[in-house]
């Protein structure tokens, strides 16, 4: 008999809304293969070990586009024509059934991998699913936030918000029965945010929130993942680019195997063979995806609120203008750097705020103590090796969300997402 199932027996208690002890598995208990953080971060869950989902010619879905700034479309240039209204994904279900959507992590798309599966595996379970781009997401800052500055959670949420009863508006032909939410990553940190809106405006009344790995300390996440990109890889300087090392380990794989094959599996097959990068190497890997996201950021920001950063403010950029130098530009700065130079004015402007700490209050879960101690249909599942968090950031999830925390022993960054033990999870407390 497989070892998680008598963990299942206490989900009945794990969501019950109790302030007890969080339900914590030990690592007997969890048969997740990958007990390095930087490779289950990288990799994923295995194939193999992954919860069923319907195959994509099985689901009724699909993409949508709202018009939510048409007077900032018509001043962004021509080359951004992709963004000027904002998409999302819908799945139907055939009636009426629970609708849930999901927040994408930082900088995704709403079609990202990871937003793919949670979609695949809740329309299984018979949810309505809505994919939402992160706010973070070059397409969500120019087509749906109000200050094209991402970052003050509670702004961002308001924009979240806004896009969710737009899209229940245009589909309002859909049969709904109840209001579900979630998130991974930021999107978790977000979601947590538009619940505690909700509660006000009460549009949703959401019946169940799941928080999949959020920060809980946003700039100790935004600071551990930026330290990543600055590993130290040992004869890097001999071997070239850190770039061309992947790409080299890469071919070098592929060569052996004797064919190419992009599937689910890759990663995880490859740093099971020799080719395997080091954790250093990983750790870079991850660092420099963060760093991009970070460029997407602070380039999109800038264009559009005309700050004069990265773009020089008199720059007239059209189709045939390369973007190039400028994203070069918006690489070297990091998310410190974005924070220092774009989120801190727009928030002292907005709230008549002050420090760096201050601000990371009003947009961390700090923010929601009491809310998220109290509301029994939220709840967070996150992994104690997970690289956002930092000194502390446990303790405040066991004793604000009590029995209503899993906490997996592994996993790293929202690499066990797809594991079939934590997708019974998922549903278990969604079921209630």
């Amino acid at each position: 008999m497989p070892r998680f199932l008598p963990v299942l027996g206490l989900l009945c208690l794990l969501f019950a809304g109790a302030t007890g002890h969080a339900q914590e598995l030990a690592v007997d208990d969890y048969e997740f293969p990958l007990a390095n953080p930087f490779e289950a971060t990288v990799a994923g869950t295995p194939a193999h070990l992954r919860a069923p989902v319907p195959a994509y010619d099985d689901i009724d879905q699909a993409d949508f586009s709202l018009s939510l700034n048409p007077e900032r479309a018509f001043k962004l240039p021509d080359n951004f024509w992709a963004v000027k209204k904002l998409g999302y994904r819908l799945a139907r279900q055939p009636g009426p059934a629970p609708l849930i959507f999901i927040i994408a992590g930082t900088g995704a798309h709403y079609s990202a991998a990871n937003v793919e599966w949670l979609k695949r595996f809740f329309y299984g379970a018979g949810f309505h699913v809505v994919q939402l781009s992160s706010p973070t997401s070059y397409d969500f800052i120019a087509a749906a936030s109000r200050f094209a500055t991402p970052g003050i959670t509670p702004e961002d949420a308001k924009d979240l918000y806004h896009v969710m009863q737009a899209i229940r508006a245009q589909q309002r032909d859909l049969p709904v029965t109840d209001y579900y939410l979630t998130g991974y990553s930021l999107g978790a940190l977000e979601a947590a945010f538009v619940s505690h809106l909700d509660e006000t405006r009460k549009s949703f009344d959401f019946k169940r929130v799941l928080l999949i790995n959020p920060p809980v300390n946003l700039y100790t996440s935004i600071s551990n993942l930026d330290l990543l990109v600055q590993a130290n890889i040992q004869g890097l300087e001999a071997e070239g680019s850190f770039y061309e090392l992947v790409m080299e380990r890469l071919t070098r794989y592929f060569h052996d195997r004797g064919y190419i094959n992009l599937d689910d599996a890759l990663l995880y097959d490859f740093q099971q063979s020799s080719h395997a990068l080091t954790d250093e190497q990983l750790a870079m890997l991850i660092g420099a995806s963060f760093r991009f996201s970070a460029a997407d950021i602070t380039f999109v920001s800038d264009l559009i609120n005309r700050r004069g950063l990265v773009i020089p403010p008199d720059t007239r950029i059209n189709a045939g203008t390369s973007l190039e130098p400028y994203f070069k530009r918006a690489l070297l700065c990091d998310f410190d750097c974005y924070l220092t130079d774009q989120v801190i004015p727009m928030w002292r402007a907005l709230y008549d705020g002050g420090s760096l700490n201050q601000l990371n209050q009003q947009v961390s879960l700090y923010a929601l103590e009491d809310y998220l101690r109290q509301s029994p249909k939220i709840a967070v599942m996150h992994n104690a090796d997970d690289l956002i968090l930092g000194p502390g950031d446990l303790g405040f999830l066991r004793r604000t969300f009590g029995e209503r925390l899993l906490l997996y022993p592994l996993g790293g960054h929202c690499g066990n997402l797809g594991y079939h033990v934590n997708a019974r999870h998922m549903l278990e407390f969604l079921r209630g």
